[in-house]
């Protein structure tokens, strides 16, 4: 089948990344296109050998966008069309449905108690989700937090599959080469203890939480990694400098190799308020090295002593990040229930079981509509 992913844009990003991998593990004939800011993801499936389509929205009011993807969907006649995010759902599901594409999927990555991508969760909002939702024919919840949380919003149940986010954990292993080299890179000494955050520097991430927690603890001996891109990071440098750490807190902005930054680590750290699904927990767990977070969705009913929820603010914050400083660097060994349930090729291929059983269902459900046709033609 020919698959099309639509997706908001290509800057690096959980829900990005997932598409990234999910077009290098599928069985069928899959592309993605974007609706703008074809970012540094869309270099990165090019240089898969993938396709890239941009729609080159100007605005995000652009309504006109809708026509011209859904003429773009019919004249390449996809079987099925995936949209991630939520812009792209809006005008991806409306398209499709002009289009008419038989198989229309939706993957729900971040929607929490009050935000839904960093957009606050109005009842506009929620109407134009739900509005569009009839278009779709299921949507892939990444955890049982966002199954729970889409049938609150309105999603019926009966229309939501649970298919957890997909890593690749061969790319993950640590690596003692690359850990030098980077941490020579960055300045950052070689027997340094060094705790980090990486992904998207956004508010919702509670970065600030993480420093000023690890402020008192770091030195020239302690460091800490902060590795990403995003619009609060002069408010971070802000924070570090306020407390006095700024020449102990180092900002990596993105990196591309991110094993090396992970290999550099020697704890992870995530202070996110809501999490659907936790992925850069898992990659650091994937990496060896121990966890703190406050939520991760993926690690609910895996035990491991590596990982470890965090409740409360700084104070309590700060004292588990102590008692791993003292601890010292703990040898790197991988958790293998998050290996189990979470490689991509198993989560890729449950995807695509989904299209494929969707599309019978479409075909059956077009058979027996023209049974009964026929059948009322003979009265």
């Amino acid at each position: 089948m020919r698959v099309l992913h639509i997706i908001t844009g290509l800057d690096v990003g959980g829900a990005e990344l997932q598409v990234r991998m999910l077009l290098q593990h599928t069985r069928h004939d899959a592309e993605v296109l974007t609706l703008y800011n074809p970012a540094t993801v869309a270099g990165m499936i090019r240089d898969d050998g993938g396709r890239v389509r941009d729609l080159g929205m100007r605005r995000n009011t652009e309504l006109s966008a809708v026509l011209r993807l859904a003429r773009l969907i019919r004249a390449e006649r996809f079987d099925v069309v995936h949209v991630h995010l939520y812009r792209a759902c809006l005008y991806g599901r409306v398209a499709a449905w002009l289009a008419r594409t038989p198989v229309v999927v939706t993957s729900e990555h971040s929607i929490g108690e009050t935000h839904i991508e960093r957009r606050r969760m109005t009842a506009g909002v929620r109407a134009l989700y739900l509005a569009t939702d009839v278009f779709s024919d299921a949507t892939i919840a990444v955890s049982e937090t966002v199954r729970e949380r889409l049938v609150k919003w309105g999603v019926p149940p009966r229309k939501i599959v649970t298919i957890p986010n997909g890593l690749e954990f061969d790319g993950l292993a640590f690596d003692p080469v690359r850990r030098a080299d980077a941490r020579a890179r960055l300045g950052i000494p070689p027997a340094a203890f060094v705790l980090g955050v990486m992904g998207r520097l956004d508010a919702a991430k509670r970065i600030d939480l993480a420093i000023e927690a690890a402020a008192p603890l770091l030195g020239e001996d302690c460091r800490m990694l902060i590795v990403g891109q995003g619009a609060d990071r002069d408010r971070l440098e802000g924070v570090a400098a306020a407390c006095g750490v700024a020449g102990h807190v180092v900002f990596a902005g993105y990196q591309a190799d991110g094993v090396a930054m992970l290999s550099a680590l020697d704890l992870y750290v995530s202070t996110s308020a809501q999490e659907t699904f936790g992925l850069s927990v898992l990659e650091a767990l994937a990496n060896g090295m121990p966890a703190l977070f406050t939520a991760c969705p993926a690690l609910d009913g895996i035990g491991t002593d590596r990982a470890r929820r965090v409740t409360g603010g700084v104070p309590e914050l700060r004292a588990e990040i102590r008692k791993e400083i003292e601890a010292g660097p703990r040898p790197r060994v991988a958790v293998d229930a998050v290996l189990d349930r979470y490689g991509i090729a198993s989560v890729a291929a449950r995807v695509d079981d989904l299209y494929d059983d969707l599309a019978a269902a479409r075909k059956r459900w077009r058979r027996a509509i023209g049974g009964e046709r026929a059948h009322a033609g003979t009265r």
